[in-house]
């Protein structure tokens, strides 16, 4: 099962942190983070890159992007 972070409404550094902080707790490796600007989409893939999960996929409606990270094997 996939878990959801919803960080949208939030400015920078504040959803790369909660990610950072949810990460270590992810049950299944596999976790959605939901955010509202491209700066936290690409600070948010980078940081969870950094911490051994790998961006799968990006899905962007209506301005809000949903990552997709899975837990590197």
């Amino acid at each position: 099962m996939t878990e959801i972070l919803d960080e949208r409404g939030l400015s920078c550094p504040q959803p790369v942190l909660d990610t950072l902080k949810t990460l270590p707790s992810v049950q299944g490796g596999k976790l959605s983070v939901l955010v509202d600007t491209e700066a936290a989409r690409e600070n948010v893939a980078r940081a969870a890159e950094s911490k051994g999960w790998q961006l799968a996929s990006v899905d962007e409606k209506d301005g809000d992007y949903t990552l997709h990270l899975v837990k590197k094997s």
